[in-house]
Order: structure tokens, then C-alpha cells, then sequence
């Protein structure tokens, strides 16, 4: 649904329609402190709270999504190191194209 963003935090806002359910607006929040010490990218905000909803929904199967959560230090900490690895994944497997492209025979 969007931003919002205020003196100490940013907050993110989605809008859950479960079938079962009403619609449930659920609200993370992140600490300016992440964006301005470069721990983690505007750009990256929304993927990092979608994938803390999609736990928490996988998680709440019989227990109500709370309306309110903050992305914490350790998570994001694990998303930065997952999207660390990720983009040597992609930057390996890049130099391999072009190795290959160019006749270099390249262990696989």
C-alpha cells in the first residue's frame, strides 16, 4: 500500500485479503539508522517486510497476524547477507557466460 516515513522510522504498509478473512492492513516498520548507515537500501525496504509478511503469515496459520512489526537488527543483518550472496552467485555466473563466450574452457 506504500511509506510513510517519520523522524526515527520508515513504515510499510500492505494490505492482507485472506478468503477467510476481512482485510487486514499490517504496518513494519524499519529504523532510519538502517538506510542511513547503508545497511540496507530504499530500493530493498519493501522485499525485506514482504518476506518478514510472508513468514508471518506461514506462521500464523492458527494465531492472527499482529498489526504492527519491526524488521530487527538480525534480520537485517541475514537479509544483507543473503542478498550478498546472491550477487556473487549472479556475478559468478556472469564471468562464467563471458569466459565461455570468448572460448575459455571453464570447470564446472
Amino acid at each position: 500500500m506504500g511509506f510513510t516515513s517519520k523522524a526515527i522510522v520508515r513504515e510499510y504498509n500492505f494490505l492482507v485479503k485472506e478468503s477467510s478473512t476481512e482485510p487486514q492492513e499490517v504496518t513494519f516498520t524499519i529504523l532510519n539508522e538502517a538506510f542511513t548507515s547503508r545497511r540496507l537500501s530504499f530500493q530493498n525496504a519493501p522485499d525485506i517486510c514482504s518476506l518478514k509478511l510472508h513468514s508471518e503469515l506461514a506462521d500464523s496459520a492458527n494465531i492472527p497476524l499482529k498489526a504492527r512489526y519491526r524488521i530487527n537488527e538480525i534480520e537485517l543483518d541475514e537479509y544483507r547477507e543473503l542478498h550478498a550472496s546472491r550477487k556473487l552467485l549472479k556475478i559468478s555466473i556472469r564471468g562464467r557466460r563471458r569466459q565461455i563466450s570468448s572460448g575459455i574452457r571453464v570447470p564446472f
